[in-house]
């Protein structure tokens, strides 16, 4: 049985006198790659950051590797990309080395020096990436798609158990969007990180992700990506409060 990394019962959150969140239960589980999609303002962002104790829910509760949140202590096992991470001051004189091996401050504290370890951990997070070739470059230099793949191996070279990415394709040409789906997919694969992704790209992530749950106040959906997509058309603008058409790209299977 895998075990649950993330287990969300009965949340509630009201933010100035307007419900948000309404009794949202999901759980993610180890391997998952789950894209959690929804409406602007369904309250995607607020579930995140009640996720990662930033923000206090009025009633339910939210587990992380099996302990409650609140005695939750190992932050190290999460990453996480936040969409600011695009609106980073690019003049900041910084090489994408540098930037990943900020990643490390928290287990080597400010001002310890890195070990030849740390060097390496550093090397293969800007590899799962795909940036080997820039790594000398300063950060300010790379396209938008690029400065936000800098921020994942930041994220992810402390090796968290999970990841968890806040729209990171804000901003990023289509292009680039797919080749960085293609990346979180190998991280999830081949690195077996659990991710997961709040998304407004329904029709793109879909043949990426292991799991798909849909929230707008409520938790409308959540079951395996294949299931969503057969999701008739009507039932979706129920979710989203418009009509909505689910546009799936290059299915061969």
């Amino acid at each position: 049985m895998k075990k649950p990394i993330i287990e969300v019962k009965h949340l509630h959150f009201t933010y100035e006198r307007q419900r948000v969140l309404e009794d949202i239960t999901l759980s993610i589980n180890e391997g998952d790659f789950l894209g959690l999609v929804g409406p602007n303002g369904s309250g995607k962002t607020t579930l995140l950051k009640c996720i990662l104790g930033l923000l206090k829910p009025e009633a339910g509760s939210i587990k992380l590797f099996g302990q409650p949140i609140q005695k939750f202590k190992e932050w190290h096992e999460v990453g996480f990309v936040s969409q600011k991470a695009n609106s980073f001051n690019t003049g900041f004189p910084a090489s994408v080395f540098e930037v990943v091996s900020s990643g490390l401050t928290s287990k080597l504290g400010l001002f310890k020096f890195m070990t030849k370890q740390d060097r390496i951990k550093v090397i293969e997070a800007i590899e799962a990436v795909g940036l080997s070739e820039f790594k000398r470059r300063n950060i300010g230099e790379l396209s938008g798609g690029q400065q936000q793949r800098a921020f994942i191996a930041r994220a992810i070279v402390s090796n968290p158990k999970l990841l968890i990415l806040d729209e990171p394709t804000v901003g990023v040409d289509a292009q680039t969007v797919q080749s960085f789906y293609e990346m979180l997919m190998h991280l999830n694969r081949n690195l077996g990180i659990t991710l997961l992704l709040v998304t407004h790209d329904i029709g793109t992530i879909t043949d990426k992700v292991s799991h798909v749950a849909c929230i707008n106040k409520h938790l409308h959906f959540h079951g395996k990506s294949n299931e969503f997509e057969s999701l008739k058309e009507e039932e979706m603008s129920d979710y989203y409060g418009h009509t909505l058409r689910v546009l799936t790209h290059n299915h061969s299977h």
